[in-house]
This record gives C-alpha cells, sequence and structure tokens, in this order.
C-alpha cells in the first residue's frame, strides 16, 4: 500500500487477505518474514451486540433498588439474593420484565470498610454480603451453624440490624461469617457430591485460588498490599503468607454465590426476566485485581471528570483507570474475563460511564481535577469484544451515556446496538412546547439514576440546596438555578396537560411523578425502568457523587420493608398503569 518514513526509520505498509471468513472469537496471526516473526490478535465478532429488546414491539418495563437497600423481615437487616429472588417474582406478577440494581462485586467489608459498589476488591468474584444463609444446603447437615444461627445472642443481633435505618455492612458480614465459616468447615470435612462440586469449581476456576490466597493475605496482614512486605506486595504469596482456613473460607463463598445467582438467573430466564446487573468502571486500588492484574492498571493515575456546571471542582473517583495499551498487549485477557462474569447471570447488563470505552479522563496522582487530561482507548476493539461476548451470552448491553458525552459516542452506540439510556432529568430543556428531548425506540428510560436526587427532592430543588451546603454553589448561583428549575417545572407541567397525562387540577407531588412515569411508559423507549423509591416520594438519595464523609453514601435502607412496599395500593397502581402503556405500545 506504500511506504513512509517516521523519523528516518523507513516503514512499509501491505495489505493482507486472510484464508475465508473466521468464526467469531479471538484468533492470532503469526507472520513470519525477514524481521522476525511477529504476532497480533484479531478479532473475529459481530458489528452488534445482542439485542432481543430491539425487536419490533417489544417493550418491557422493570423496576430499580440497590440490592443493599431492600430489606424484607427476614434478612439480615440489608437485602439478599432471597429478596431479589421475591422482588423478581412480584415484578412479574405485575406484568414486568426487568429488575436492575447496583454492582454487586466483593469488596472490603472489616478493616477498610468500602461498601461502595463501585469501589469493589475485583471485577471477577461476587460480594458474600448477598447470600441467603437459610437457602445454603449444608445449614441441614452442620448443627455447630445452626445452633449459632438459632442462639438468643445472634438472634438479638439480627433484630438490631433489621431496626436499624441504615446497612452495618461490618457487623452484618462479621455475623454473616460466622455462620458461613462454620458451613464451610462441615463441608470441607465431609465426603459428598456438594464437596466434590466445591472442588470441581474450584479446579474450574484457576483465578479463584489466587483470590482466596489474597483475601487471606489481606486479612492476616492488616494493611492494603502496596505496604505489604516483598515478595508478597508484587504478587508472590506462598502457604506461609495466609492462613488456610480463611483461604477455604473465600474459596467456599464464592461457590454458594455463583449456586444462588445462578440459580436466580436461570429462574428469571426460564419467567423470560431479565436480571439487570451493573458493571462498574473501576475497581478499589487496593483491591485483588490492581493487585494481580497491575499491569493493565495506570497506577500514576485516578480516573475521574474535569468541572464541569455540576461539580464546579471536578471529580476524582480514587481509582487506577486501565491502560489502553497495555489491556491491548495482553489481549484484553482481564476485560474479557471480568464481562463474561457478569454476562453469564444477567439478561442486561448496563456499562457504567460508556464514554470510557472512546476515552477517560486521568489526574496524575497528587494534582487536582482540572489539571487532568482525557486519554483514548482502542474503542472499535472494545466494541467488538462487546459485541462478541454480549452474543455469546445472549445478553443486552446498555451504555451509562450520562454527562459529558463527546458527539461522536451515541452514534457509535447506535451502530453497535448498545442501548442507550434517557433519563429524564438530564433529558428536559426550557421548551414550552417539547419539555423532553426525544425518547428514541433503543433506549433505557427513567426519571432518574442513583447518582441524581430523586423525583420527589428534584421537583422541591432539594439537591439545589444540597450543593449549595457542600459548596460546589454560591448563593447567587443557588438562587440562578432555583429560577431555571421553576422554568423547567412550569414548562413540564404545561406539557403533561397539553398531552392528557395530567388531568384535572391537582398537581401535587404524586400525581406528576405518575403523570411522568405514563408519559414514558408510552414512548417509543424499549425498557422503561422505575425507581421505587421515587414510588413512595423519597427525598434521600442513595449517593451524592464526589462526596465521601459528607454524605451516607450506600447505606440507606428503603424507608419500606419488600412487605410493606408491594402491597401499597398507590405503588401497585402506579406500577399497572405502566404495565397497562407498555402492552398497548406492544400492540
Amino acid at each position: 500500500l506504500g511506504a513512509i518514513q517516521i523519523e528516518g526509520v523507513r516503514y512499509v505498509s501491505k495489505r493482507l487477505k486472510l484464508p475465508g471468513p473466521l468464526p467469531w472469537g479471538y484468533h492470532r496471526l503469526r507472520l513470519e518474514t525477514q524481521g522476525g516473526p511477529f504476532e497480533t490478535m484479531i478479532i473475529s465478532a459481530p458489528s452488534k451486540a445482542f439485542a432481543p429488546l430491539g425487536k419490533q414491539g417489544n417493550k418491557t418495563w422493570g423496576v430499580f433498588l440497590p440490592l443493599y437497600a431492600l430489606h424484607s423481615q427476614r434478612s439480615w437487616g440489608g437485602g439478599d439474593f432471597k429478596d431479589l429472588d421475591e422482588m423478581m417474582e412480584w415484578v412479574a406478577e405485575l406484568g414486568g420484565g426487568v429488575v436492575a440494581t447496583l454492582p454487586l462485586l466483593a469488596a472490603f467489608l472489616d478493616k477498610p470498610c468500602d461498601p461502595s459498589p463501585y469501589a469493589p476488591v475485583s471485577r471477577l468474584f461476587w460480594n458474600e454480603f448477598y447470600v441467603d444463609i437459610g437457602n445454603i444446603p449444608e445449614l441441614k447437615r452442620c448443627p455447630s451453624a445452626r445452633c449459632l444461627l438459632e442462639s438468643s445472642g445472634m438472634q438479638g443481633e439480627l433484630e438490631d440490624l433489621r431496626a436499624s435505618p441504615s446497612v452495618d455492612y461490618r457487623r452484618q458480614m462479621s455475623l454473616k461469617r460466622r455462620v458461613l465459616e462454620k458451613l464451610a468447615r462441615c463441608l470441607w470435612a465431609e465426603s459428598s457430591e456438594w464437596n466434590a462440586d466445591l472442588w470441581r469449581f474450584v479446579e474450574s476456576h484457576p483465578t479463584l485460588e489466587d483470590y482466596a490466597n489474597f483475601r487471606s493475605a489481606c486479612e492476616r496482614q492488616r494493611a492494603p498490599w502496596p505496604e505489604w512486605p516483598m515478595p508478597l506486595r508484587e504478587g508472590v504469596l506462598r502457604d506461609r503468607d495466609f492462613d488456610e482456613e480463611a483461604k477455604r473460607y473465600h474459596l467456599y463463598v464464592q461457590w454458594v454465590v455463583r449456586e444462588q445467582l445462578h440459580a436466580l438467573s436461570e429462574k428469571a430466564r426460564q419467567k423470560g426476566q431479565a436480571l439487570y446487573l451493573d458493571l462498574p468502571l473501576g475497581v478499589h486500588p487496593h483491591g485483588y485485581d490492581v493487585w494481580r492484574e497491575r499491569t493493565a492498571f495506570a497506577l500514576e493515575a485516578c480516573g475521574g471528570a474535569p468541572p464541569d456546571t455540576v461539580f464546579t471542582n471536578g471529580q476524582n473517583w480514587g481509582f487506577p483507570p486501565l491502560h489502553p495499551v497495555r489491556i491491548r498487549e495482553q489481549g484484553y485477557r482481564y476485560l474479557i474475563a471480568y464481562l463474561g462474569q457478569h454476562l453469564k447471570y444477567a439478561g442486561l447488563l448496563r456499562i457504567d460511564h460508556v464514554m470510557g470505552l472512546h476515552r477517560l479522563f486521568w489526574i496524575p496522582n497528587g494534582l487536582e481535577p482540572r489539571d487532568g487530561v482525557y486519554v483514548r482507548y482502542p474503542a472499535e476493539e472494545l466494541y467488538a469484544i462487546l459485541a462478541l461476548e454480549s452474543n455469546r451470552y445472549k445478553c443486552c448491553i446498555v451504555g451509562e451515556n450520562l454527562g459529558t458525552v463527546p458527539p461522536y459516542v451515541n452514534p457509535t452506540m447506535v451502530r453497535h446496538n448498545v442501548h442507550r439510556m434517557f433519563v429524564a432529568q438530564y433529558e428536559l430543556t426550557p421548551s414550552t412546547r417539547k419539555p423532553f428531548r426525544a425518547i428514541s425506540p433503543d433506549s433505557v428510560a427513567s426519571l432518574n439514576t442513583h447518582d441524581m436526587p430523586t423525583f420527589a427532592a428534584f421537583w422541591q430543588g432539594l439537591d439545589i440546596e444540597d450543593r449549595l451546603e457542600l459548596g460546589l454553589l454560591d448563593r447567587r448561583g443557588a438562587r440562578s438555578e432555583q429560577k431555571a428549575r421553576q422554568a423547567l417545572k412550569k414548562n413540564l407541567v404545561t406539557f403533561l396537560k397539553r398531552g392528557g397525562w395530567l388531568k384535572g387540577a391537582s398537581q401535587d407531588m404524586g400525581t406528576l411523578l405518575r403523570a411522568c412515569a405514563a408519559f414514558l411508559s408510552a414512548s417509543p423507549a424499549r425498557l422503561v425502568l422505575a425507581n421505587l423509591e421515587d414510588l413512595w416520594l423519597e427525598t434521600q438519595p442513595q449517593n451524592v457523587p464526589n462526596t465521601l464523609a459528607e454524605r451516607p453514601n450506600w447505606t440507606r435502607k428503603a424507608r419500606y420493608s419488600f412487605e410493606t412496599f408491594s402491597k401499597i395500593s398507590h405503588i401497585l397502581e402506579t406500577l399497572g398503569e405502566v404495565d397497562d402503556l407498555r402492552r398497548r405500545g406492544r400492540s
């Protein structure tokens, strides 16, 4: 194709025709030349991600609630897989097809205790915090575990946890671990088919034993891995560096989570439902993935976002970004592994900050967000992997395209059949005739997300007051935003009345919420997602981005238990109207 010179070196470009179409998958091409052998990776993939949601007329709806916030009379204070199963059954009875939650990945829940679902220990392993103890077969065969579970001391602790309005991760995980450790000892000691299945699971997942060694070493060292002695810090662990029983505990709980999550996923698929999982953009800097896969990360920087109108100081998310050159050099091995771990259980998978497939804002360690820079990624290769893996597992992909979105991102998502998000708060415009931007048929539509104010808080302007208190706005800026918010609300009310969604003189928040939900439900969107907390007009957010100690993020339980909110008449009526409008849209 030609020759060029770069810094005095002559390069020749040639085109090589491959022998016929390659089957979908990952291939290696090896070239023997005078300059020596060269190898490269070839990704043979469909151009579009898996898309049953894209079929003509296939409109559905679902609900969202973080699993830790979902609680019942039988759970331990924070939700578990049994609660998730019961909520999925409830949604199915109402006609819904999707239940969405936040990431369910492994976390540090002792010392340190960091419950953020977006700072997991690993994207390859799950969080045993969500295990349903009562659904573990070993419980029937383990008297010591049953005795502990039925003791007055344990029951008293559980009652305290259930009564608390917030999730005490550390205390709850400590109690759950005491029971799980006894169950693990019972299973490891017996000779049974369950024991044999556990051994098969460990042998078929080579990285699992390495992960268990790491978690056990963390517990012995009681320090983050960058402070460990050599050679532990460099990824070399020997038997004397960790406790064998702790290692067996971590092997066991990953097997239990796999069993329960697999059963939940299969049950959903048999009913035609989809479990909507969430894949976080980053991982904890002191977690397993960075320790073991450190060459895949840029340890000298943190991911974040530059200053904007909402976060005037910018954002530092505190995790090292993936290095675009190094993940490519390793043939995307790590990325493919954590994608598969989610896709095998999900019917839909949300890709957190989908713009990260194109570019990511890096902040050099020690500097402020304003000093960061955008770093580009090989987007087409990453979309090819997404398309290939989503078709392999028959799972739809949703991209979180909120915030600062470059103009080339949305068209690329459309081209690769990655569903976009339509979030009403972001899509409001000052127009009196058309207060919302157009809702595309390939979108997942909702009123808000877990990182945004609830409908009631937005309507009352509580988020503006919160930003003023956090120093993200001054009083002049807050007054300006309140004035703009009032104009948006007025336009929205006019629009809802004109469209027949808001009837009568009443304009209370409950009526307005139902009108907005009805408008979204009648839209072309493939999926409409209702935040359950909006339905009882909750005002407190689950997360205020870019805050740590300032706000109690990731700990607030839902105001009502599952047994209560699943029977509240106005919630059932709202979801019934959503279902009716979605069905009419399908016909």
